[in-house]
């Protein structure tokens, strides 16, 4: 038996809820106010691999290579830029230690938050995160329809060009394909991260491997990879250089997919930290590599590779090193690993839907709320529902690529967003209340921390909305992502402010006496709750300013103080 079925076993042996998770997972849970619902299949390794799986390495580097390339050869370095995000890891993991639940941002919004803030930032973040998954969802299948179509194109040698109906049409079938495959899959769905980490590290040595020997002729020397500046734009040098962050920022997201695997992934206290972490860090080092060997056997001629016939920047790096049939090899290898991200982020996005119409906040909430005991204990309807959604918001494609390419960037702002405020909410009005996890940075440096990565990621939210080509767009060139992001934002909270703030009194308690075993009941009184049997209800000790210390807080039941 592995290390990994063991961890997987161990989660499930003295589970209460027909073997769903261990004892303490399941004490742990409930001292949020939450019944465990869903099974424990990922094992820490998994939960990794979900995460490192839907930052896709070298499929994002090859999608967002327009950012970096204009910038010349330094753009494409990326050391600076993926160690602020390493610092956002940082923070993000000392909360998901402390208190891993599916729809952590929210709720941590809302424990943080002071009383008169939390219930409409614990909106706000809960719509911003969730939306921004979606459109990474669609960010990545749109993707995978480019990169699936260039093959063709190559095999065609450039005689042919996908009409936009072609490539929604495409986009549609793969984001379809993905909603089979994450509802009828959801026993091995762990384990298949780990085949999805393993295709991701084929491709990355393939390339890194082949590039180098395609090109030996022709390879560009050490100072052209680290200090040949170009700039392609109409901005200055110096911002042309700040745009190129935007394919780390890009390329190294959706790390919050771990907290949103939290509860189903055995030992969650410590395996959402190493996720995060791990998965971030992997990117940083790998992806430094990746770029200097990209940098190293790309046409001097930077244009020619923008402006490729085949349509993607990476095809003609390939091309250019190996030939038509070494490029049609790789990019039928990149597509299918982006195939794998799209899957990965279609489950991570149904479980933060799905936790957000646990606690009754989105439209259809109670249609969307229940579990499929008979599809594996997994939120089926939240899986299809962001898959319709997804295809939905596609069409944007068929109006414009620019509409489109704003649609997507709800997958960074969106979550930036959504990453930012539960940090701020913390150091600001909730360091009193914050209790480490097994995994903290320290009293010394978790703050600090916390401040940092709250500055790159305002500065990340802002660097996405500029136009990437220069300061006097065109309606065709002109980024949309103001308009997109600022369209979501005032809308949930004019949502809140309208008609949620009548009812919407943030996370639920989900759980009561008669779901727990002895030893859970003992764990949630030492944490300062207390199980009212009468009422078969969880009651929250109340803080010196209304907050709950533990549970959330406004489940719409009958919490008082004890």
């Amino acid at each position: 038996m592995t290390n990994q079925d063991e961890e997987r076993k161990a989660s499930t042996a003295s589970a209460p809820d027909d073997a769903l998770a261990s004892e303490d997972d399941a004490a742990i849970l409930a001292k949020l106010g939450y019944k465990q619902e869903l099974r424990r299949n990922f094992t820490m390794i998994e939960v990794f691999g979900i995460a490192f799986s839907i930052m896709g390495l070298l499929p994002s580097i090859a999608s967002t290579l327009s950012y970096s390339i204009p910038a010349g050869p330094v753009g494409m370095v990326w050391v600076s830029a993926s160690g602020f995000i390493f610092v956002v890891g940082l923070a993000m993991a000392d909360l998901g230690s402390a208190m891993p639940t599916s729809g952590g941002l929210y709720w941590w919004t809302h424990f943080f938050s002071s009383p008169k803030t939390r219930n409409p930032l614990c909106f706000l973040v809960g719509y911003s995160n969730t939306l921004g998954l979606v459109g990474g969802l669609c960010s990545i299948d749109y993707a995978f329809a480019l990169m699936f179509l260039s093959v063709i194109v190559v095999a065609r040698d450039g005689n042919w060009t996908p009409s936009n109906g072609i490539i929604y049409g495409t986009f549609l079938a793969c984001v379809c394909c993905h909603g089979i495959l994450a509802s009828t899959m959801s026993k091995i769905m762990g384990k298949l991260q780990t085949v999805f980490v393993v295709a991701n590290f084929i491709l990355i040595f393939a390339t890194i491997i082949a590039l180098p020997i395609g090109a030996r002729h022709n390879r560009n020397d050490g100072h052209y990879i680290f200090a040949q500046t170009e700039n392609s734009t109409t901005w200055p040098t110096g911002w042309a250089f700040m745009l190129a962050w935007l394919s780390p920022i890009w390329t190294i997201g959706a790390f919050d997919s771990c907290v949103h695997m939290s509860e189903e992934a055995a030992n969650a206290t410590k395996a959402v930290p190493f996720g995060i972490l791990m998965s971030i860090g992997s990117c940083w080092f790998f992806g430094f590599i990746i770029v200097i060997v990209l940098a190293a056997c790309i046409n001097p001629d930077l244009s020619s590779v923008t402006g490729s016939k085949f349509g993607q920047p990476m095809a003609q790096i390939y091309f250019d090193a190996i030939g038509k049939h070494g490029t049609l090899g790789l990019m039928s290898l990149l597509f299918i690993v982006q195939f794998l991200m799209g899957l990965s982020i279609l489950v991570a996005a149904s479980r933060q839907a799905w936790a957000f119409s646990r606690d009754g906040a989105l439209p259809f909430s109670r249609f969307f709320r229940p579990i499929s005991q008979k599809f594996g204990y997994i939120p089926l309807r939240t899986i299809w529902g962001a898959v319709f959604l997804a295809a939905i918001l596609g069409l944007l494609s068929l109006i414009a690529p620019a509409a489109a390419q704003a649609l997507f960037s709800l997958a960074v702002a969106g979550n930036n967003l959504a990453w930012g405020i539960p940090i701020f909410a913390r150091v600001v009005w909730g360091q009193k209340k914050f209790k480490p996890g097994p995994f903290y940075t320290g009293d010394r440096f978790s703050v600090p921390i916390a401040w940092v990565a709250i500055t790159f990621l305002v500065f990340g939210t802002l660097l996405s909305m500029f136009p990437v080509e220069g300061p006097d767009p065109t309606p065709q060139n002109m980024n949309y992502t103001v308009v997109i992001n600022s369209a979501v934002w005032f809308g949930a909270l004019a949502y809140y402010y309208i008609d949620a703030r009548k009812w919407f009194t943030g996370p639920k308690i989900t759980i009561d006496s008669d779901d727990l075993t002895e030893a859970q009941q003992q764990a949630i009184a030492d944490d300062g709750l207390e199980i009212k049997g009468l009422e078969d209800m969880v009651h929250a000790k109340v803080g010196g300013d209304g907050s709950r210390d533990g549970s959330g807080s406004g489940s719409g039941s009958d919490v008082k103080a004890v």
